[in-house]
């Protein structure tokens, strides 16, 4: 009974945390083309237009709101993924449709949320242990974001970047503080910031950013101290290969996507290092002992 009530739980904060996050998601993009216009770079006029008045509201004023009418939403139109369902995706006022992204960040926030909890790999018995727990969580809406924003404008906000960052920070040392093996603990946690950030470095130098976005590069930095250690960041990188040939693939066969197609890869690192941080340690010790 208690784990039901702990995974409902979970779900209902991923749910909200989920919203925010797609809020987010718009406030930053509104944020970004206004600082783009300022320093002349192109921006699309039209969703300037829609968007800039995201971007000019106070913080203490803001408000959720339709990007099409403007209608102000109220608190029953605010409720995670049922508003959107009972709308049927469309604005109470105007009945354009909002958008799919909005509910697919509420759920897979949830799923993310409840999932974290079934497959989490050390047990949540002590308070560091439950503290590492929940930096992962917090982190998971921060990734949220960044996994949209880059799918949908091939970019990675800094602001989110640096977050995360800062997480994955205070969860390396809580990690370190956790192990029996100190410097074994640190060389695993630098190991796994080469890995997911130092080749994407190295990478980035040789093609002078053709090859791979700046961006990507903080991602795996921030990446790199979640997972904490390096065998878990080769798997994750392995798993964001597998994951983005599944869906380039079929794009390419079908004719959807072309040799020269940008495919952002932010979104595959992030889904290969969820699926690394649950199931990577399982995976890790099967592969040891088949080796003995």
């Amino acid at each position: 009974m208690t784990t039901i009530i702990i995974l409902v739980g979970l779900a209902l904060f991923g749910l909200v945390l989920g919203s925010f996050a797609g809020a987010t998601v718009w406030r930053l993009r509104a944020r970004q083309l206004v600082a783009d216009k300022k320093v002349g770079e192109h921006v699309d006029h039209k969703e300037f237009l829609q968007l800039k008045k995201l971007a000019s509201e106070k913080v203490s004023k803001d408000r959720s709101r339709c990007l099409h009418c403007g209608y102000e939403l109220k608190w029953f139109d605010l409720i995670p993924l049922v508003s959107w369902v009972s709308l049927k995706g469309r604005c109470r006022s105007c009945h354009k449709p909002i958008g799919r992204m909005e509910p697919l960040i509420e759920l897979g926030t949830a799923v993310f949320f409840v999932a974290s909890f079934l497959f989490w790999p050390v047990e949540l018995v002590s308070s560091l242990q439950i503290a590492i727990f929940v930096i992962w969580l917090i982190a998971g809406v921060g990734l949220a974001i960044l996994f949209a924003y880059d799918a949908k404008w091939f970019l990675l906000p800094d602001k989110v970047n640096f977050a995360v960052i800062g997480l994955g920070l205070v969860s390396a040392i809580l990690m370190i503080i956790a192990s029996r093996d100190t410097v074994g603990a640190i060389i695993n946690v630098l190991g796994s910031v080469a890995i997911l950030s130092g080749i994407y470095f190295v990478l980035y130098i040789i093609s002078k950013g053709r090859w791979i976005g700046f961006g990507d590069i903080k991602l795996g930095l921030g990446l790199g101290l979640l997972l904490a250690d390096w065998k878990l960041a080769i798997i994750a990188l392995f798993f964001a290969n597998v994951i983005g040939c599944l869906i380039v693939i079929p794009l390419m066969v079908t004719g959807k996507l072309k040799r020269d197609s940008r495919v952002p890869f932010g979104p595959l690192l992030i889904a290969g290092t969820v699926v690394t941080k649950l199931v990577g340690v399982t995976i890790a010790e099967f592969y040891t002992l088949s080796l003995m």
